[in-house]
């Protein structure tokens, strides 16, 4: 994306290091954590690789084109889960949204990065991923537990199937995801 180097590799890092955490989720216990978590993979991976300043990598006009095409397997993928499971919704955005702004980088002149996508577009996913990361963040402050109320200890869990983190990883990403939009 263009813009400033510091930030710019500051979002190449963030990505990069959900869509690490994404990977150990991957080895969890619970199919559909392990089917979500590969989602978020590609998400974190793509997003950090689209996320390189400009002013260090200028990728030509064939890398867009493969990034629009890989995100449209991804849209549809989504979009075919999402039947049994309404949080793949949010990997179909996602995903559109990655295609809308690979889509956008190819059509630049150059084929490289300052594009300008359609406002009302890029409006719409502001929107949507604004609103995104306000629930996730809310959904990561603790709620205290009621006087009196029994806590049950939970038994021990991996890397990959501590809820917080899965949260706290997917509001990285919609952060992320805001950047980059703001930046098209």
């Amino acid at each position: 994306m263009h813009g400033p180097m510091s930030p710019g590799w500051l979002l190449v890092a963030l990505c990069a290091v959900s869509g690490g955490y994404c990977l150990l989720r991957m080895r969890s216990a619970v199919e559909e954590q392990r089917r979500a978590a590969g989602g978020e993979a590609l998400m974190g991976f793509g997003m950090a690789v689209m996320a390189v300043p400009a002013a260090a990598v200028a990728p030509p006009r064939w890398a867009w084109l493969t990034y629009t095409l890989v995100f449209g397997v991804a849209a549809v993928r989504a979009l075919w889960s999402a039947r049994t499971s309404p949080h793949h919704l949010h990997h179909l955005v996602g995903a559109l949204a990655m295609v809308y702004m690979a889509a956008t980088m190819a059509a630049s002149p150059g084929g490289g990065h300052g594009g300008a996508g359609p406002p009302l577009v890029t409006g719409v996913l502001l929107v949507y991923f604004t609103g995104y990361v306000l629930w996730a963040g809310v959904r990561l402050i603790p709620v205290p537990a009621a006087v009196g109320a029994r806590v049950v200890a939970s038994r021990a869990t991996g890397w990959g199937d501590r809820p917080e983190l899965a949260r706290a990883c997917r509001l990285s990403m919609g952060i992320g995801m805001l950047a980059m939009l703001l930046t098209v």
